[in-house]
């Protein structure tokens, strides 16, 4: 059964109608209504080359340790699903940058200054990567004292465009006569022999460059930002070189996807691997969809590819802590459990995830505003639709997958008609037990950035607000705390301290400054965008003394969230303490993580 190796949200998708489709930003995620294709993630095994064989109309971009994205038309997704190599399909989601005197506060400064500092380090001959919303050139934050970059490579995933070192320093010099005319292709070409796209990365990008054409142009600003704290002059790391991957933009609803996230990792790792540099990897964004497990074909692909190379990949938590985007409880075998929710108005679609163990059984009623029971959620595997005062309510029961053992229960809400807007008011979720062994339920919203204030659960539940991919395992989860009072970021996404026999683990490994970090003057910013590369950059670091300068070859992946978390500090406290101290805010926690605050000096 093709829809078993076929994630909830993807079925949902294909089996909507195209208004219902269209209406919905999280199930149009990945159609290209143009071509009427789709753009899929997959797990295989064996050669993948095998399935132009059979389907010669699809393309396919290779990643590594056995992923591939595929762009396909909609009636091939099942048929692909049902091969033999074919492990798991999943769907593209939506990624939001979680924007909402650190340096010091993290005593980077120690290992830095002296006349007689044994450290010295600035993260020399180490490469900071830099996944986001591209570079400003102009600045002087990334250039060598003669004017020349320190950037060896940008890739602009929005014209498929590659840059490297020289050709950089040949744009800043103003002497781009040369360039014009010249044709640049991408890092590789894809294993696969398919026609070239220009939004691919993995196929040949034809494209003239010209004197207006400015190398990965950050027009949010918001990379710039990530990159002067991680690797700027005056930020951490600031001799390590740089790779810089500017996120494309969707061209319905201007969020980046999650395929393209997976594509930059594998370009930034195979690119450390060429130039025989260990990588710090900073990722500033996330999404909420998901069970929070780190079971995704996402999380699972960044595990396995942290293990490629010498590298570090540190991930914000997100800034849904006050989000109202999270509720969680427990289902009693006694009575009914009621959720409520509000839709503020002019909401234009809107969704939920119910995520419950499978042997856990209770039904689940929606009730609409004024009191109305739209009825409980059918059958396995099938969209259930009902109406309600302009609104179309779609439903989904999912089973659980090769990769997580918790059942989903997708909600989505669209208008009715060409224009307008879904119910706004009260809403309720009621669950009927039927036979509770547990009990657990989680229930997700989006993120913030995608919803209209006002939009959130009446009791939200802060724990696991935290986004994903911070959630996968391998990684380093930041979230943010105040440098100046000392204190937890109250929006910093929260998440979990679990013990497996004597292991305790956490999400988040640990918190840096990420209130009123001054930038320059006249601006500051907060959120765990700006607390992750404090991290980054003090991964570069520590790669520098260990892998450059030859003190421990191994100080990269799980050794290096070891190292950081036992240098770390409880907030308040200025010596660093066993996991647990009873000084200071205990720890682990899943506000702080293992060890609360990042410090290295």
């Amino acid at each position: 059964m093709a829809e078993q190796k076929i994630e909830n949200l993807l079925n949902v998708s294909l089996e909507v109608n195209e208004e219902e489709r269209e209406k919905s930003p999280s199930l149009s995620t990945g159609f290209n209504e143009v071509q009427r294709t789709w753009e899929i993630i997959v797990r295989f095994q064996g050669n993948i080359e095998e399935i132009l064989v059979d389907y010669p109309d699809i393309q396919v971009r290779t990643l590594s340790n056995n992923y591939a994205i595929i762009i396909t038309p909609q009636q091939y997704v099942e048929s692909i699903a049902n091969e033999t190599y074919i492990e798991f399909v999943e769907k593209p989601k939506r990624l939001f940058f979680e924007l909402s005197a650190g340096k010091s506060a993290s005593c980077v400064n120690q290992v830095q200054q002296g006349v007689n500092n044994p450290y010295q380090l600035f993260g020399a001959g180490v490469i900071v990567a830099v996944i986001d919303t591209g570079i400003n050139l102009s600045s002087q934050q990334f250039r060598n004292a003669d004017g020349t970059t320190r950037i060896l490579n940008i890739w602009d995933q929005e014209t498929g465009i590659e840059w490297n070192q020289e050709q950089i320093n040949q744009f800043l010099r103003g002497d781009i006569q040369e360039s014009e005319g010249k044709t640049y292709s991408s890092h590789r070409k894809s294993k696969v022999n398919v026609e070239p796209r220009s939004d691919l990365r993995g196929m040949v990008k034809e494209q003239q460059i010209q004197g207006s054409d400015v190398p990965g142009r950050d027009l949010l600003g918001h990379g710039t930002d990530v990159a002067q704290i991680a690797c700027g002059r005056d930020g951490v790391a600031s001799q390590a070189d740089l790779i810089i991957v500017k996120m494309g933009i969707g061209t319905t609803d201007g969020f980046p996807r999650t395929t393209q996230l997976m594509e930059a990792l594998d370009y930034v790792v195979q690119k450390g691997i060429e130039y025989g540099k260990p990588v710090a990897v900073n990722i500033s964004f996330g999404n909420n969809y998901g069970d929070h497990t780190g079971r995704s074909l996402l999380e699972t692909y960044m595990n396995e590819i942290s293990n490629l190379w010498k590298c570090s990949i540190c991930v914000g938590t997100g800034n849904e802590g006050l989000g109202a985007t999270h509720n969680g409880g427990v289902v009693s075998g006694t009575g009914e459990t009621e959720i409520e929710f509000v839709i503020s108005e002019y909401e234009a679609s809107f969704n939920m995830q119910i995520w419950k163990n499978f042997w856990d059984e209770f039904d689940v009623e929606i009730i609409a505003p004024g009191e109305r029971n739209l009825g409980r959620i059918g059958r396995y595997n099938t969209v259930n639709r009902v109406n309600v005062l302009g609104t179309t309510v779609l439903t989904y029961r999912g089973l659980p997958s090769p990769y997580s053992s918790r059942q989903e229960i997708y909600i989505d809400m669209i208008p009715e008609g060409a224009n307008g807007f879904i119910l706004s008011g009260g809403w309720k979720i009621r669950f009927i037990p039927i036979r509770i062994v547990e009990g657990r339920y989680d229930c997700w919203m989006p993120s913030i950035g995608s919803l209209n204030i006002g939009t959130g659960f009446l009791r939200p539940d802060g724990s696991l607000s935290i986004t994903i991919p911070s959630t996968a395992q391998n990684v380093i989860s930041v979230g943010a705390y105040n440098g100046r009072t000392g204190t937890p970021a109250a929006f910093s996404g929260r998440g979990y301290v679990s013990q497996i026999g004597g292991y305790v683990m956490s999400k988040p490994e640990l918190v840096a400054p990420g209130v009123g970090v001054q930038l320059r003057v006249g601006k500051s910013v907060s959120g765990t965008s700006y607390a992750t590369p404090f991290v980054t950059g003090a991964a570069a670091l520590l790669m520098e003394w260990g892998i450059v300068k030859g003190n421990d070859p191994f100080l990269y992946g799980e050794k290096m969230k070891a190292c950081l978390i036992k240098g770390a500090r409880p907030l308040g406290l200025s010596s660093p303490l066993a996991v647990g101290s009873q000084q200071g805010i205990q720890v682990p926690n899943s506000v702080t993580g293992d060890c609360v605050k990042l410090v290295l000096g």
